[in-house]
């Protein structure tokens, strides 16, 4: 076999891998997407993001192996080996990961939450205690009030007969 054959061969061959690899990114960001609700703006812009880094990679990809000439059948590489990774995997990488890392997350979230009682405890005892002092400190605020009302008064009655 020539040499340019086998690189043609190459070139296709990297071509249906990048198909793989775009793919296989872009179902990442789906299962984000299931393990965190985006609105319609993020999704947009998560989206062109990631089809500008395709565009960037695939461009690198073209440049590397055949000095930056798009070729038709590395077109149809990218998309044979989108397709092939479809046609495989279809959506249960999806949605055994997004469950997978779900359970993982509750799981975690559990052990948190059973790690923090005593500290929730703690926290309700301290506030119930900070409600008694300022009930008290309410209390001994008024009465100073009234003390003060009344020594006013007293020494207003003093000042006036003299």
């Amino acid at each position: 076999m020539s040499q340019d054959i086998v690189r043609e061969i190459t070139f296709f061959l990297h071509s249906i891998l990048i198909g793989l690899v775009i793919t296989f990114v872009y179902d990442w960001i789906l299962i984000l997407r299931k393990l965190v609700k985006h609105g319609t703006i993020l999704v947009s812009i998560e989206d062109s993001v990631f089809w500008l880094a395709c565009g960037i990679g695939v461009f690198y990809m073209l440049y590397r192996e055949n000095n930056g000439v798009l070729r038709w059948f590395a077109v149809v590489g990218a998309t044979f080996g989108m397709l092939f990774y479809k046609a495989v995997i279809k959506d249960r990488f999806v949605y055994i990961m997004s469950t997978c890392i779900h359970k993982i997350m509750w799981f975690v979230f559990r052990v948190i939450q059973i790690m923090l009682k005593p500290l929730k405890y703690a926290f309700s005892g301290l506030r119930m205690f900070v409600r008694f002092v300022q009930k008290k400190l309410k209390k001994s605020k008024e009465f100073v009030k009234k003390r003060l009302t009344v020594c006013i008064k007293m020494l207003k009655m003093v000042l006036c007969k003299r």
